[in-house]
């Protein structure tokens, strides 16, 4: 901010603060504790939309109130304008109709400052649906001036750290998080009509699982233990289920201690559920029916625009294999998860991608297909058939043991969801977790640890099991056109000014 600028502002806000103190010196409350309101503006605009003629009045009093954020005229008669969610309406103040005092009182208005008005519903001469105020009041004073509605706010990182600023003045964040809402409010009442039950899971674990990521610790000052913010729900949702819950989900903040990106924020909502008795093939009817519904529902529509590009939400979605990706990504149709890795590695590097020393075929695999197949996938498609040594807790396919049943949703060529046919042997589990112990052991501080209790819960006995995990953030960027975590998430982590 120049010296100019700030110099503006300041004096701006001194003139703002001497009329509240006017105020407070004639025994005026400008933040009273409630005011009676009758309608919402949309009410008003709703009701009355194609009703009065222009000059006439509806006989009808209103009490409404909102941010005035425009105002013109003067003298014996000021138009106003009140602004509440993106509905606007035109309030109409008359020196006959208020008195001097009241004129007064609409004169001290300033922009940004919240007023109620009571009056009639009438339409002005020129045809515009207003209210003729009998009574205005001031509700909420603004001491700082609100971005000009013109220019708006268009530094990204004051949008983030003043949400309540941009929300004000920027109808189309208004709109991503309107859509956010009805996504979530879609996806929650498609599972609860499939009789499932939504429950709360621990934030703080005893020890980090259910994800290969690095968690936040934190320390219990009572027990003197450290904990850690959870980085996922799943051990605790298949807990559920073998305790006898047959369908659970979870809607809910996860947390890892990972970069910040234009598609990574350390906290962010996750969506998980957990059917007993289903495969990963019934997980992905689910998937699409949910995804649907959201589209549906936040949009009016199964075809998405996403990035300037059409996406086609509608209709069963295309299944294909991990190695028949990587094997036409790579023009290597001989390439299997027999291939020795270091072959395996050479072809990696004729393609561009770099691996690590001591990396498995299949984990090779993996990084082929994240590098060169992922974003080539614009459709949604189902990824399926992962390698089980990237695949901890997913059930080792019934026909081909070197892989997994589990998928992940691609679409705009970023992952959607994973989900997969639950592991439920312990014996399995326990040989699994203890791979990833070694790995965490030699310096993997995203592998997962020996998660004992867990096991236990698996030798009561676990019933089949089908589990989806969506990454809420990413579904509302594609569903609301946006192209990073920030503009769907309201208060998004960032360095302290």
């Amino acid at each position: 901010m120049s010296d100019e600028t700030g110099s503006r502002l300041d004096g701006l806000m001194a003139e703002r603060r001497a009329k509240l103190d006017a105020l407070r010196a004639q025994g005026s409350d400008p933040y009273p504790a409630g005011v009676t309101v009758d309608a919402s503006l949309a009410d008003v605009l709703e009701r009355w939309r194609d009703e009065i003629d222009p000059g006439e009045g509806s006989g009808h009093r209103v009490a409404v109130a909102g941010r005035l954020i425009a105002r013109r005229g003067h003298g014996k008669l000021v138009f106003l304008v009140l602004a509440e969610a993106d509905d606007e309406l035109q309030v109409m103040c008359q020196l006959a109709v208020l008195g001097d005092d009241g004129m007064d009182r609409v004169a001290d208005l300033d922009l940004g400052d919240w007023v109620a008005v009571a009056g009639e519903v009438v339409r002005s001469r020129r045809g515009e649906l207003s209210v003729m105020a009998d009574e205005v009041r001031l509700i909420g004073k603004s001491l700082r001036p609100m971005p000009d509605k013109w220019h708006g706010l268009r530094d990204l990182e004051t949008r983030y750290r003043q949400r309540y600023v941009d929300l004000a003045v920027n109808p189309d964040a208004r709109r991503v998080f309107t859509i956010r809402s009805k996504a979530i409010t879609a996806l929650r009442a498609e599972l609860l009509e499939r009789g499932y039950v939504e429950v709360e899971t621990p934030l703080l674990h005893a020890q980090p699982g259910g994800a290969t990521a690095k968690p936040f610790v934190t320390h219990h000052n009572a027990l003197d233990i450290d904990l850690y913010l959870r980085v996922a729900p799943e051990l605790f949702l298949k807990r559920l289920v073998a305790g006898g819950l047959p369908r659970v989900f979870e809607i809910g903040r996860v947390f890892r201690n990972e970069g910040l990106s234009a598609r990574h924020n350390p906290e962010f909502t996750m969506l998980e559920s957990y059917e007993a008795y289903a495969d990963y093939h019934a997980v992905m009817a689910l998937t699409q029916a949910l995804l649907q519904r959201a589209a549906r529902e936040a949009l009016g529509t199964t075809t998405v625009t996403y990035d300037g590009r059409k996406l086609d939400f509608a209709g069963d979605w295309s299944r294909r294999t991990v190695i028949d990706l990587v094997r036409e990504a790579t023009n290597r149709p001989d390439l299997d998860y027999d291939t020795p890795p270091a072959t395996v590695a050479d072809i990696a590097a004729a393609s561009g991608v770099p691996v690590e020393d001591g990396w498995s075929t299949g984990r090779i695999v993996e990084e082929l297909r994240d590098r060169l197949v992922e974003p080539t996938l614009w459709e949604p498609t189902f990824v399926i058939d992962y390698p089980v040594d990237v695949s901890p807790l997913a059930r080792r396919h019934r026909d081909d043991p070197r892989v997994t049943e589990r998928f992940e949703l691609i679409i705009a060529g970023r992952e959607a969801a994973n989900a997969f046919t639950e592991l439920t042997d312990p014996d399995d589990q326990r040989t699994r977790f203890e791979a990833q112990a070694r790995a965490r052991a030699a310096g993997d501080d995203e592998a997962m640890p020996v998660d004992v209790d867990y096991l236990r819960a698996m030798e009561f006995g676990m019933p089949p099991m089908g589990g989806l995990g969506i990454g809420v953030d990413r579904l509302i960027m594609l569903l609301a056109d946006v192209q990073t975590i920030r503009d769907v998430i309201l208060f998004p982590t960032l360095r302290p000014e």
